[in-house]
């Protein structure tokens, strides 16, 4: 923390230069943990009782993730086999393994450069972000197979709204949040954001806002879901000696209260209140070149991926402290992915390495190292427990 109030001048200074915009911007300088808001002391679901109108009301006050059990299955994906999807970001493909014999199903072609598979709001469609192919390539879940893609510019990532009434395109070449109908894709509004490399995000508990990382200008966006505006900007401050912050991955912790961001350049994740306006609470390191964030099935840790020295970390969210940490036998990339619908496996992308690997998270051992096409990325675990999916790899609420 002492270095982060050391850079506080930079962040103001950086966060004025963003004003310019023609959107609102606030600059946060990090304050002490100890100094949080006085609305903070209570869960986010139950400080606003009210929702984003339509969004599915929360199973639980203080566990936003309650929905996501093992067993929980909605009823949209029953009967549904289970398949470990990847996109191959390098090779133009996607390639499904069934993750019972860790054997490779089929690799069929994309559009350029795909970068995530991405379940639908309703859970009835996935959808491969063909980024540089500016295109969306269905799969139908029940057989596996591709349909007719659709023209998107741009989609980098994807994203839904809790309501289920918008797809939100990351289109991260184009500074744009562009807002579309979820089934046809049909533009409905498009946003232009003052940061470079929009990727990913996660919503508030109550649905009414969410928390979008910059990668290239070490950004994070706060958006108002149903106004479909940008409602702050926050300049991450970076650390002492390291490089300019890339934010990457978002997730909500169970009782709403916090954001954590992971960021690959300061190797660790960035805690941000979820109050508006945001405010960094603290950084935390976690391991070099921290990057996807998945929590687990019974809600107590977060997982993160440290890309850049092959290991996966564990945060256990009532302490706030990494409690275990995983390191892939002879090193690795571990990038994007999703824990298997039982919670005792995560499915990770190697993506400097050309695999996929299968990670037992309760002794750390590596099942499988599963060669996949080049590049491997968003890869997503499907079906999974969770009444609804906001998009990325699988977030289900």
């Amino acid at each position: 923390m002492k270095r982060l109030v050391a850079l506080g001048a930079l962040v103001a200074l950086t966060a004025s230069a963003c004003s310019g915009s023609g959107h609102p911007a606030t600059s946060s300088a990090p304050p002490s943990p100890t100094t949080a808001p006085r609305e903070e002391t209570k869960p986010a679901a139950e400080r606003a009782p009210t929702l984003l109108p339509g969004m599915p009301r929360p199973l639980s006050p203080t566990d936003v993730w309650a929905a996501d059990r093992p067993g929980q299955f909605a009823k949209a994906v029953r009967g549904v086999p289970l398949r470990i999807y990847v996109p191959n970001s390098g090779s133009n493909t996607v390639t499904e393994i069934d993750p019972r014999t860790y054997k490779v199903i089929r690799t069929f072609r994309t559009g350029r450069e795909p970068q995530h598979v991405v379940p639908s709001w309703d859970l009835k469609t996935l959808w491969v972000n063909n980024d540089l192919g500016n295109s969306l390539t269905p799969i139908n879940p029940v057989t596996g197979l591709p349909g007719r893609s659709i023209a998107v510019h741009d989609p980098y990532n994807l994203y839904f709204t809790p309501d289920g009434k918008h797809a939100v395109v990351m289109a991260s070449n184009d500074k744009q949040l562009v807002f579309r109908d979820p089934h046809t894709m049909a533009v409905q509004k498009t946003v232009p954001v003052p940061c470079a490399g929009v990727n990913h995000a996660d919503f508030a508990a109550d649905g009414k806002s969410f928390l979008v990382s910059c990668e290239f200008s070490g950004q994070l966006l706060l958006v108002d879901t149903a106004a479909e505006k940008v409602l702050q900007v926050l300049k991450l401050p970076g650390m002492a000696g390291m490089h300019a912050p890339m934010p990457q991955d978002v997730k909500l912790s169970p009782d709403g209260r916090f954001y954590y961001v992971a960021d690959m350049m300061s190797n660790g994740i960035w805690v941000v209140s979820t109050h508006p306006p945001v405010a960094i609470q603290d950084f935390i390191p976690t391991g070099k070149g921290a990057h996807g964030l998945y929590v687990t099935r019974n809600s107590r840790d977060l997982i993160i991926t440290n890309r850049g020295e092959g290991s996966v970390s564990l945060f256990d969210f009532a302490t706030r402290k990494v409690v275990k940490k995983i390191k892939i036998p002879g090193g690795g990339s571990p990038d994007m992915g999703g824990v298997s619908p039982d919670g005792n496996v995560l499915w990770v992308s190697g993506r400097y390495n050309s695999v996929v690997y299968a990670i037992r998270l309760s002794t750390g051992k590596l099942l499988a190292r599963i060669p996949v096409g080049r590049g491997p990325h968003g890869l997503a675990v499907f079906p999974q427990p969770g009444r609804y999916s906001l998009g990325h790899t699988g977030v289900f609420r």
